[in-house]
């Protein structure tokens, strides 16, 4: 490897794939992919959400939400409902098959990742959230043509099932 970055950047991504694959034993046998799994758990919880809300508080690009949500329905798993509001848009909800598997699976991906990061003290994760926080906030300033509106004063959303609770 000629670039010193490129071994830090191959290793960010062998850690998220062994994450994905480790944690999301519980997804796969539900036959969900990790797109899927993100916008039930999304909306798990909730009355729904319009597919504006969705793709702001998901890691789902805008491109590949309609697909996501569209299997999802196929599924049997979430409804999609034109907006009152606007008849161009529409709200999506779990239906109660999708709130099922919601409460099946969204507890044993949370416990394989506590289990995963068990030995963190509350320095190791600061001291991780910084160096990411950094490397997101440098790679979203030099990331003019996105389409998730990510960049340095609008980083890319963490979804809300990984955000800290009060």
């Amino acid at each position: 490897m000629g670039e010193r970055y490129l071994k830090s950047v191959r290793l960010l991504a062998e850690c998220m794939q062994a994450f994905e694959r480790v944690s999301g034993d519980a997804v796969r046998r539900n036959g969900l992919t990790h797109a899927q799994f993100d916008i039930i758990a999304t909306l798990g919880n909730t009355t729904g959400m319009s597919y504006k809300e969705l793709g702001e508080r998901t890691l789902i690009t805008k491109g590949t939400l309609t697909g996501v949500i569209e299997r999802l329905e196929q599924k049997g798993l979430v409804l999609r409902e034109r907006s009152c509001d606007d008849k161009r848009s529409f709200f999506v909800r779990l239906t109660p098959a999708g709130d099922r598997v919601f409460c099946d699976v969204f507890p044993k991906v949370i416990a394989r990742g506590k289990e995963l990061f068990a030995a963190y003290s509350d320095a190791d994760f600061a001291t991780l959230e910084q160096a990411l926080g950094l490397l997101r906030t440098r790679i979203g300033s030099n990331d003019s043509g996105n389409d998730t509106g990510a960049g340095a004063d609008n980083p890319a959303p963490t979804p809300s099932y990984l955000k800290e609770t009060p």
